[in-house]
């Protein structure tokens, strides 16, 4: 049997093992969290260095992809210096595979191409792919990276636009402590809602659960949610927002959809190619093993 393991700075409350069967190989998908200690995460990524099929990165990415380059996350990969023989990935690949192309995949489950007023995106830097799919379905959309990052409260309307900041803003973000770039609420839940007006103005709401679980209102009625990494737990409090759909942009094993860090590291398993995988290899294998977004629930 092969193996994945994703060493992740969450919370250790969300750890789960499954056997996934794909096309007759069977992989153990792991999720190991360490609650914020970057310590304990880069002795487990030294420690699991070749032992496992693959190994991803869970909590943070090692880089941020802008129009075919990566910007390094160097506080991030001081956590991975010590792995040097597993295949190492950390989902930006695969979530920009996915991400972009959410709505054809999920087409035949939500009866045909939706069409939204207005769609908000929290924290879109590292999901260009997400707010591509966005601008596909939706009339605008609004990009709060420095209202929740920075705490400006400046929205940016459009990809176009965010592209331009972003342009400015990568190479210094990549400096900045591992702490700051750690998702909001990752390491505790306690809801803190902020800048209510976008959320409660947009009736499609993308990106981080960590993110909408915390700084999201209490009160969701009829929105429509594209997030990943959901448990049953999360399902319900959505649910109990009164949202009406929950997308996942990655299959649901085991009564959970799991990060894309995971997801890359089965499909790394998977290929066996002893390297990771392209995007292109990703794209296909999409295909091939017929990954796709879930409905969770529609009231």
């Amino acid at each position: 049997m092969k193996r994945a393991v994703s060493v992740s700075l969450g919370s250790p409350s969300r750890d789960k093992t499954v056997i996934v069967n794909l096309k007759g190989t069977e992989i153990s998908v792991e999720r190991v969290g360490t609650g914020g200690d970057a310590k304990k995460a880069r002795q487990l990524f030294t420690e699991l260095d070749g032992k496992v099929d693959a190994l991803s990165v869970g909590g943070v990415d090692l880089y941020v992809r802008l129009d075919g380059r990566d910007y390094p996350i160097h506080a991030a990969l001081k956590l991975v210096q010590g792995v040097h023989l597993t295949p190492l990935v950390d989902g930006r690949i695969l979530k920009y595979t996915l991400e972009r192309r959410v709505f054809q995949l999920a087409e035949p489950l939500l009866g045909g191409i939706p069409h939204f007023e207005r769609a908000f995106i929290p924290f879109g830097t590292d999901r260009m792919g997400l707010i591509q799919s966005l601008e596909s379905v939706a009339d605008e959309v609004v990009i709060g990276d420095l209202m929740f990052f920075f705490g400006l409260p400046i929205p940016v309307y459009g990809l176009a636009n965010f592209k331009k900041i972003a342009r400015r803003l990568l190479p210094l973000v990549g400096y900045l402590p591992i702490s700051t770039l750690f998702p909001p609420g990752a390491k505790e839940e306690v809801h803190k809602p902020k800048f209510d007006r976008f959320w409660q103005e947009a009736d499609l709401i993308a990106g981080d659960l960590h993110y909408i679980r915390k700084y999201a209102p209490a009160d969701l009625t009829g929105k429509t949610i594209i997030t990943n990494t959901t448990t049953e737990r999360d399902i319900e409090m959505l649910r109990g927002r009164g949202v009406t759909t929950v997308l996942t942009t990655t299959p649901r094993w085991e009564g959970r959809s799991f990060g894309v860090n995971m997801m890359e590291g089965a499909l790394t398993a998977y290929a066996a190619k002893g390297r990771p995988l392209t995007g292109e290899e990703q794209d296909a294998l999409i295909d091939e093993l017929e990954l796709r977004p879930t409905v969770v629930y529609r009231g």
